[in-house]
């Protein structure tokens, strides 16, 4: 008797570690077995999860990157683990048998369902009630949209609001010149259709002559840039310009910058996050308050400090906006030299929302 209580004491703290951490093995057979499943674009299980991944934010800007780099991301790798159980119906067999499904190292199926069940078992009801809803298309893109490449003499021309002439060639080099354009209206774009509206696209695209492709000549116009603190940042392409559907994209070595500032876009942002969102939706977006800078000051307006949420290091910059500033008792308690926490009530009063976004992946 006393040999077996010795040894339930022994296998209890292993049990326990099991249930309240993954090893790194166990992360990376998971993460390996969860790209290889997200790159098969048929795949129901892992068009959900992406679905939900793109739905929160935990995707990042670049998903293809993330989905296939799960160990890289411990946010990412833990999301991707609650909604697969949701896609399990939050059942413990369903879970072991898609994890099973996947391919999963057979001793690493159970310590990955108990910690799993363990960690959302107080979610589940909500992740259930949420699961209906949750709607995704098959076959998924998984790779970087295939773009017809434009031939050495090609060139694609399109007009600078300034009054400039730039020509994008096949190398993706711009150059100006001086000749001024006719001001014209740029073509309205078409009432949807045929027209690809993913944001996230965007980002796999490897320069200009890529986006002049997927949305024509017509449509593109090119212009000096300034990020929301009146920095200049480069050369800029407008997509659908003077448009409700107005976009700007910079291409750089680093990475790229997009952003949108119109609040009728039919542009489906990455997190769902587009101008006009009232600051209570970033706060479930990013999981917890966030601090940003107070209004009328150096870098007004912009989210300072996202606190550790879920919309930390995503590439995301927001520039926040007072609706009733009429109000000068109240406005003047969030002008000047101080930063300012999103559930500060002076804030709800009055009616902070997005006023533009940009998304960034050149890691500044």
């Amino acid at each position: 008797m006393k040999r077996i209580l010795a040894s339930i004491l022994l296998i209890l703290p292993l049990l326990a570690g099991a249930q309240s951490k993954l090893s790194p093995q166990m992360i990376e057979d998971f993460s390996q077995k969860a790209a290889q499943r997200y790159l098969l674009p048929n795949d129901s299980m892992f068009g959900f999860i992406t679905e939900q991944m793109s739905r929160s934010g935990a995707g990042g800007l670049e998903i293809d990157k993330t989905m296939t780099e799960l160990e890289k991301d411990a946010t990412a790798l833990e999301a991707t683990l609650k909604y697969l159980y949701q896609y399990s119906n939050g059942n413990r067999q369903q879970l072991i048998a898609n994890l099973r499904a996947m391919n999963v190292q057979s001793n690493y199926v159970f310590p990955i369902t108990t910690y799993t069940v363990n960690k959302y078992k107080d979610q589940l009801k909500a992740l259930l009630e949420e699961k209906p809803g949750v709607t995704f298309t098959l076959p998924r893109k998984v790779s970087a949209p295939v773009v017809a490449a434009a031939t050495p003499t090609e060139t694609v021309t399109t007009t600078a609001t300034e009054g400039t002439t730039a020509t994008e060639t096949s190398t993706g080099e711009t150059t100006t010149t001086s000749t001024v354009a006719p001001a014209g209206t740029p073509a309205a774009p078409a009432a949807g259709e045929g027209i690809n509206w993913e944001v996230r696209d965007l980002f796999k695209l490897n320069k200009p002559a890529d986006l002049v492709n997927m949305y024509g000549k017509e449509n593109i116009i090119v212009q000096n840039a300034t990020d929301f603190s009146g920095n200049d940042i480069g050369k800029a392409y407008l997509v659908f310009p003077d448009t409700d559907n107005e976009l700007q994209i910079i291409f750089s070595d680093s990475g790229k910058i997009i952003s949108f500032t119109r609040e009728n876009s039919q542009w489906k942002s990455p997190f769902g996050i587009k101008p006009g969102d009232p600051i209570e939706k970033l706060v479930k977006m990013n999981g917890r308050n966030f601090r940003f800078n107070a209004f009328e000051w150096d870098n007004a307006g912009i989210v300072s400090n996202w606190q550790g949420g879920q919309l930390e290091n995503k590439g995301v910059v927001i520039l926040l906006k007072a609706v009733r500033s009429g109000d000068s008792k109240l406005y003047d308690q969030v002008i000047g030299d101080k930063q300012l926490s999103s559930d500060n009530n002076t804030v709800r009063k009055i009616g902070v929302i997005v006023d533009k976004v940009m998304f960034r992946t050149d890691g500044i």
